[in-house]
């Protein structure tokens, strides 16, 4: 199929890049203008570059590292300070590399993406790889850094742009799997080979351990320490986006495949049991699993090369209304997150102890929360016995939370981020919409106290329904201060696609099961027009990536029921999205163009063919990035070119550095932030 709009897929081509500072130009000469601009670009700047935000950090042989943006530090600065002072909330920074002056030096446009120490239980040397990222593309530059000496090494390991990971064995070796330029990426663009590098060999030179197949999502090292301080050395392949396997390369011994199912994720491993969960159910030698446990294996058994098998045993199984988030391991002891109707639960798991009628031969301990919200464990390793927890929710900020796995008592709180907006007399509710097949979507509201019933209430609505990834209460102090403080209710629709309960919720929006998360969104809009919260005159929607594909259908499929769409970084063609940057990898979650029955669903949802120049659209908003290289620009490109060819109004916005969350800096963030609900308000609000 030809595609008139073609010359827009080419990224950084002079037409399209033409095409974008135009649309650009247009966009901001209008919303910039706009009377309430100036004051939510303030407010907005006010709020990502606070100096009192929490310094999130990870904690590493008595020291907290941290990664740092503001007005001053614009790309940011990488610190450490001793765990004592960061712990008692009174750290004495000390620089360890500044990315703004980095960039400027080297003249190149690094944004920091992250950083990987070498430990061997208890002796750091002081040895970084530093991920270094061109204006925040996913593929990232590799060099080894030296907190001591304060600066890259000299002929040490430097691995050039790509996607890749890494990670290290010992001083001197690491494990690698980049693009060798020898025909070893997938047709995803992900590395399908895993080596074995050496200090002092060239690149090319690293010994290969294992290669999968091009038409594999991706290949990507597995590091896995061991109480004895030892490293045990393996590999992830991904066949497809939720299925692959786990191999492992015991010393002097032939590789081993961890005996899991296709759809398991591997979790960690703790005093020699590896941690997995279930996306399937699974017969396994030592009983019946079910889709969305969590379960350990015998680590010697696994590596038993006389007598193979499992040694499998339940862990954790999760109820109906539940579902299981993460689960962290530390010295000595693992942390279990896991989300009841939505909402945060913590809990150590206790090995041995006695179960309940699930039959696990794992205990639970709850961990006391601070409230009925979101909490994750910001921090926690294999080496030390720290953790670090976060809490949030919709009306209040993040705070910091110090556990540590030999103490009985509740987490500590370290400090709380200050308000950023007034929730005096707001209020949050959660409620239910009844989808198309009978089943009750969950949605949380945050609205004022003595909310009219009248439809009068400008309302924004967030969706994403995708990948098993779950929409959980969070504080927003942008959403606070440019939206709920006006008078604004916010709306989070916890749709299927997502992971609000496990992998059948997220499997129920699979492929050619697409609609029912669509008709999800739909329900939770009409619930909340049929309640009197809002109108269609006063509802806006907003999604990002898979959510950005879900706008897109949105303003295709119902364009009566909103009158403003905001549609980020997203996917919109459908029947092109496999062969454009990483979509290959997606065909799990989407279906494939090149599949005759998931082509003809396709063809009946993707945004970009279904867009009808006669029909009645509400004016959307684009928002993309240029140096986005997991969603193509061209998506966005395309869909706005087909309102503009239509004479129809729309605005768009694309960030040329960015990446793929549309800005790399507070300060590009609070742009975007106070453009969209500049829009926003000028679209809901009188």
């Amino acid at each position: 199929m030809t595609d008139s709009h073609d010359w827009l897929e080419a990224v950084e081509g002079e037409r399209a890049l033409d095409w974008v500072r135009a649309q650009n130009a247009r966009t901001l000469a209008a919303l910039e203008d706009h009377t309430v601009h100036d004051g939510f670009l303030e407010a907005a700047t006010d709020a990502l570059t606070a100096a009192d935000r929490i310094p999130y950090s990870s904690i590493r042989d008595g020291w907290a590292y941290n990664f740092w943006q503001d007005d001053e530090h614009v790309k940011g600065i990488w610190r450490r300070t001793t765990a004592e002072s960061y712990l008692a909330d009174a750290p004495d920074w000390e620089l360890l590399l500044d990315i703004d002056a980095l960039a400027a030096s080297e003249e190149e446009n690094w944004v920091f993406a992250g950083a990987q120490a070498y430990r061997r239980k208890g002796r750091p040397n002081g040895r970084y790889l530093l991920s270094l990222s061109i204006g925040g593309r996913d593929a990232t530059t590799v060099r080894e850094y030296d907190i001591e000496a304060g600066g890259f090494v000299d002929d040490g390991f430097l691995s050039p742009e790509a996607k890749q990971a890494v990670g290290w064995l010992d001083p001197d070796t690491v494990l690698i799997a980049t693009d060798w330029n020898d025909g070893t990426t997938t047709e995803s663009g992900y590395p399908s080979s895993v080596r074995r590098w050496r200090r002092g060999q060239a690149l090319a030179e690293a010994e290969e351990l294992f290669r999968g197949e091009t038409t594999d999502v991706g290949v990507w090292p597995l590091v896995l320490p061991r109480t004895d301080g030892s490293k045990l050395a393996g590999a992830v392949r991904r066949e497809t986006f939720f299925s692959g396997s786990y191999v492992l390369f015991p010393d002097g011994a032939d590789p081993v495949v961890i005996p899991l199912p296709g759809k398991a994720d591997l979790v960690g491993l703790f005093e020699d049991r590896l941690l997995a969960t279930l996306q399937e159910d699974w017969s396994a030698p030592e009983g019946e699993f079910r889709s969305g446990d969590l379960i350990a294996l015998d680590l010697a058994t696994v590596l038993d090369a006389d007598s193979p098998g499992s040694g499998a045993e339940l862990v954790f199984r999760p109820g109906d209304r539940q579902a299981v988030k993460g689960v962290a391991v530390s010295k000595g002891r693992v942390l279990l997150a896991y989300a009841d109707t939505v909402v945060s639960q913590l809990a150590w798991l206790e090995p041995g102890a006695v179960g309940d009628d699930q039959g696990s031969g794992w205990g639970l301990d709850p961990v006391e929360l601070p409230g009925r919200g979101e909490a994750n464990v910001v921090f926690a390793d294999e080496e030390e016995t720290t953790i670090l927890i976060g809490y949030e929710d919709y009306l209040t900020p993040d705070s910091l939370l110090h556990a540590e796995v030999d103490e009985d008592a509740p987490p500590r709180l370290v400090r709380a981020a200050p308000a950023r907006f007034d929730a005096e007399g707001l209020t949050v509710d959660q409620r239910f919409a009844v989808s198309t097949d009978g089943t009750e979507i969950p949605y949380f509201l945050v609205h004022r106290d003595g909310l009219a019933v009248d439809g009068s209430t400008p309302t924004l609505l967030y969706g994403y329904g995708g990948f098993e990834i779950p929409m959980s209460p969070a504080y927003s102090p942008t959403t606070g201060r440019l939206w709920l403080e006006r008078g604004g209710a916010f709306v989070v629709a916890n749709i299927r696609g997502g992971g609000e309960f496990g992998p059948a919720w997220h499997q129920a929006g699979l492929k050619q099961k697409r609609q029912t998360v669509y008709d999800d969104f739909i329900a939770v809009a009409e619930h909340l027009v049929d309640t009197g919260v809002t109108s269609p005159r006063r509802l806006g929607i907003m999604g990002g990536s898979n959510g950005g594909l879900l706008m897109g259908v949105m303003l295709t499929q119902r364009p009566d029921l909103w009158r403003a769409v905001v549609v980020q970084v997203p996917l919109l063609d459908m029947l092109r999205y496999h062969l454009l940057l990483a979509g290959a990898s997606w065909v799990d979650e989407y279906g494939s163009p090149e599949v005759p029955e998931e082509r003809a669903f396709l063809e009946t949802i993707s945004p970009y063919h279904r867009f009808n120049g006669e029909a009645d659209y509400p004016i959307p908003f684009f928002v993309t990035s240029t140096k986005d290289d997991r969603v193509h620009p061209g998506h966005a490109r395309k869909m706005a070119k087909r309102f503009e060819e239509a004479g129809k109004p729309f605005w768009y916005f694309e960030n040329i550095d960015g990446g793929h969350g549309a800005a790399t800096t507070q300060i590009e963030r609070a742009r975007r932030v106070a453009l969209e609900f500049t829009y926003l308000t000028e679209r809901l609000v009188d």
